[in-house]
């Protein structure tokens, strides 16, 4: 199956490779604006509240304007992929740049790991947030707050071996994204029988906002008014449940 434009952007797309017809290019920014928007809503989840948000927005505006200087139009490879991939590139490369966890935070993680090895040499098991916050003299919703960001700056880190290769690379892994080596297949099988390990380890509740957030992409508003919940209480869900599977698939 053919990933060709339609013929009434194709025509954007030819004015834009070969004159670099500035208008042509307005146009294509314009349609392709809502990833950059889908990918700093997706991305901002979890970061804390100094990141500005209008900031990741810039960073994603840079990785869809590289997007559209570098795309191959003859490539059979669907722009939105493409786009999605320099955007998403572009908003983590400026966070790691950025450092964009505060110094305190960094100390509440520390704080807050330390208690939990303690806790669990002691208790032979994982420890609860409920735990953790009692032994530490945060609040859970503190303890949560600075897990889930904690967890966020690992998966950042990496993300770090992808964006940092060169523009070939880029190219290369965004062809063959759906093509896995042996090895690959066989690391991907283990992580994801880790993962069912750890979801079923999540109470229904959870495992129902994971489900709508990720799979069904819906926000966190939308899923309060599903659940009738208020979004602060969908948030702490959502970092009650991340806590649990970071103990599962991060140890």
């Amino acid at each position: 199956m053919s990933n060709s434009p339609p013929l009434e952007e194709k025509k954007y797309w030819e004015l834009w490779t070969h004159p670099r017809d500035a208008d042509a290019g307005d146009i294509l920014v314009e349609k392709y604006l809502p990833l950059v928007s889908y990918h700093v809503q997706r991305i901002s989840v979890g970061l804390p509240r100094n990141v500005s948000r209008e900031e990741l927005k810039s960073l994603g505006l840079m990785g869809l304007l590289d997007a559209l200087n570098k795309y191959d139009i003859s490539r059979d490879l669907k722009f939105d992929t493409y786009a999605s991939f320099r955007i998403r590139g572009a908003i983590i490369d400026g966070l790691r740049k950025e450092d964009w966890l505060p110094r305190s935070s960094r100390d509440k993680v520390k704080k807050i790991e330390t208690i939990t090895n303690m806790l669990e040499q002691k208790l032979l098991r994982h420890a609860s947030i409920e735990e953790i916050a009692s032994e530490s003299g945060f609040s859970e919703d503190e303890v949560c707050k600075t897990l889930n960001e904690h967890f966020y700056a690992s998966v950042l880190s990496m993300d770090e071996q992808i964006y940092d290769q060169d523009d070939d690379s880029h190219s290369h892994n965004i062809h063959d994204e759906e093509t896995l080596t042996p090895e690959e297949q066989i690391v991907k099988k283990e992580w994801l029988n880790d993962l069912e390990v750890a979801l079923a380890e999540l109470n229904e509740k959870e495992q129902l906002v994971l489900s709508l957030f990720y799979k069904e992409e819906l926000t966190f508003t939308e899923i309060g008014e599903i659940l009738q919940l208020s979004t602060s209480r969908i948030s702490q869900i959502h970092s009650k449940a991340i806590v649990k599977l970071k103990n599962v698939l991060l140890k």
